[in-house]
């Protein structure tokens, strides 16, 4: 679910010289000066961020944001101990959910409920969807903001030629290919698993084809025993028997998704496919050369698993990126900062800069320069997945609590690594999670 971390995750030597400065010399935002605001770094998405920032900036002279970035991991340790001892940055930059329940629950985020109410427009200018996860108990406490990322399948379409077979219509057809992959040196699938998330990706797609949203849904409400529900049992032995038959490359508890190595392997086809976010499509663009200019990237959503329940229209990942603002912010401060909400979140520069690179902004009304787009094609699949999905579940380890979420990652390395059975899997997250 959730940024790259979902957001796009750069190489490091794509990172800016100023920007890899700014997050290692940090010390940590002050109550005095200008708003501050910190977000993931990686190309393109950094490159809008800063933008948004700095074209703020220029029509504001007497408010003044400066943002600093870091590297999704890096970022979510560093913003976690910020907020725990009061040093946040004015504008807090993440995925709603879960984390932001515990920022709620701990007065560090301001309630924006009001805000909006006195803004309707901005509210009503957005997909309605993205509002779910900036809002706990009936009230909002973070903007929407960015673009819709659902998790998509994609592949190497010149790869399939090559091999001689057709996208998977079914979890049977995936079981099939491995084998026919593997034997032409291939690897089925590319995989960043040090990074943990990508492999939830996974289960996200089996627990919903198998079991239906309801499964996962049992999860959230904190139903004893949700985890051991027999569809959850099934999608996580089904995991493991990908694992088993080798569907992975080789070495994937060691590939980070940070580095975009799991990127590479698929467009440079040493991997035939890979489940990832609508933001990949972007990194393609920008490091695979006429990888996707040439049309070698097919995409589709997750294929049904026989027998299953779940609808076909169901899909997980980011509803939007969010930003809160810091309670412990001064007045000042937060001035600033609804009013980059205001005049500085998904205007039109920002939104044209997030189509060209292959995203779907959250902001309503776009249709016309999706289909102008050299992406067109793309977006608009993004676009339908996203807006007719009958459930557009949150990543798992956003929708979750902190705590919920740490043990629901470590366990998924431990599952995918086949050290534990799906059993103690359901057990370990039964403990975390039944209220």
């Amino acid at each position: 679910m959730a940024l790259s971390r979902r957001t796009l995750l750069g190489l490091a030597a794509g990172v800016p010289v100023s920007a890899a400065l700014a997050a290692c010399g940090s010390s940590g935002p002050g109550k005095s000066g200008g708003a501050t605001y910190w977000y993931l770094n990686g190309q393109p998405q950094e490159g809008v961020r800063a933008s948004a920032v700095e074209a703020f900036n220029k029509a504001h002279p007497k408010e003044q944001i400066k943002d600093t970035t870091y590297q999704n991991d890096a970022y979510k340790t560093k913003i976690k101990t910020s907020i725990g001892a009061g040093r946040a940055p004015t504008v807090i930059w993440g995925w709603g959910g879960g984390t932001l329940r515990t920022y709620v629950e701990a007065g560090q985020v301001e309630d924006l409920t009001p805000w909006f109410e006195e803004h309707p427009e901005i509210k009503k200018g957005l997909f309605p969807s993205s509002f779910g996860a900036a809002t706990v108990d009936g009230k909002i406490y973070a903007m929407p903001c960015e673009t819709v990322q659902p998790i998509i399948l994609y592949y190497n379409r010149k790869v399939f030629e090559q091999v001689g077979v057709k996208p998977p219509q079914s979890w049977g057809d995936i079981m099939a290919l491995v084998p026919r992959f593997n034997a032409k040196g291939i690897a089925p699938f590319a995989l960043g698993g040090q990074s943990r998330w990508t492999n939830m990706m996974w289960l996200e797609f089996l627990f919903d084809r198998i079991g239906g949203s309801e499964v996962f849904q049992a999860v959230i409400e904190g139903e004893k025993d949700a985890w051991s529900n027999p569809a959850a049992i099934t999608a996580l032995a089904k995991v493991q028997e990908l694992v088993k038959a080798q569907g992975f490359v080789k070495g994937f508890s060691s590939i980070t998704a940070d580095s975009n190595a799991d990127q590479a392997l698929l467009y440079t086809g040493r991997a035939a496919m890979m489940l990832h976010g609508a933001w990949s499509y972007g990194i393609q663009q920008a490091d695979g050369g006429d990888f996707v200019s040439s049309g070698g990237l097919g995409y589709m959503t997750f294929p049904p698993v026989e027998g299953g329940k779940g609808d076909l229209s169901d899909t997980v990942g980011n509803p939007a990126q969010y930003l809160s603002i810091s309670s412990k912010a001064s007045a000042e401060q937060k001035k600033t900062a609804k009013d980059f909400f205001a005049t500085g979140v998904l205007q039109d520069a920002e939104v044209k800069k997030w189509i060209d690179n292959g995203s779907v902004p959250i902001r309503l009304g776009t249709e016309k320069l999706l289909a102008a787009s050299k992406s067109a094609d793309f977006l608009k699949f993004t676009y339908d997945l996203a807006s007719k999905a009958k459930v557009f579940a949150q990543s798992w380890d956003q929708a979750l609590s902190p705590t919920a979420a740490e043990t629901l990652l470590d366990n998924i390395v431990k599952l995918f690594q086949l050290s534990i059975s799906p059993q103690q899997f359901a057990a370990n997250l039964n403990a975390v999670t039944a209220k």
